[in-house]
């Protein structure tokens, strides 16, 4: 199937797309046997407060105090938070994909993405995100977290493109579905080698080396 719309504009999100989810349950598991945590006390708190950190309206050292440090610990903030950081590999594949196509079809990129202001810099800036990006609707930044449409919107006023220009590439499905709604294109992102295929039915082909 080909697609007859003119992408100018990919819309991305990072976790799971460009980089590891990091901050997720399994790295939640593994810090509550590291550092000898109650993981059904973690996750309780994690998810009572997590969405106010995402929405940029608690620092990390709040959200931590509320899931870690409201009590003694016998170790510290930044032995925590640097396995936090840790957590984050990269998927190199994805990333120069995202560069070739840029760089040959002159495309806008922009990421729309839910994510904590300290742990979405830290990725974004040590994998080199922010070396082709040209725009981050981040929900630290932005205040609205997915699957708020309004996130979408503005990213679609950000980049001050119409919806049908638009290819967002998201690998949950639930996301996909929303952003349609808004008239935005949709790829389900399973990996590397599906999207590849995908992107040929909207004219995205990596060009020949």
């Amino acid at each position: 199937m080909h697609h007859s719309a003119k992408i100018t504009t990919l819309f991305l999100d990072i976790g799971g797309v460009l980089l590891s989810n990091g901050w997720d349950r399994a790295a939640r598991k593994e810090a509550a046997r590291i550092f000898n945590l109650d993981i059904v006390e973690l996750e309780e708190r994690h998810h009572l407060t997590f969405d106010t950190y995402e929405e940029g309206k608690l620092t990390l050292d709040e959200y931590l105090t509320r899931i870690v440090f409201y009590e003694h610990r016998e170790f510290t903030r930044n032995d925590f938070k640097e396995f936090m950081y840790s957590r984050t590999t990269p998927y190199p594949e994805m990333i120069d994909l995202i560069c070739q196509l840029k760089e040959h079809y002159k495309l806008k990129i922009a990421i729309v993405n839910n994510e904590g202001r300290e742990l979405n810099e830290y990725r974004i800036r040590t994998f080199g995100i922010d070396k082709f990006v040209d725009f981050f609707i981040s929900s630290c930044f932005v205040h609205f977290r997915k699957p708020d449409a309004d996130i979408w919107r503005m990213a679609l006023d950000i980049a001050l493109v119409k919806p049908q220009e638009v290819l967002y590439l998201e690998d949950r499905a639930m996301f996909i579905h929303v952003a349609e709604g808004l008239g935005i294109n949709g790829l389900l992102h399973e990996n590397y080698t599906k999207t590849v295929e995908k992107l040929k039915e909207w004219g995205l082909e990596l060009p020949p080396q």
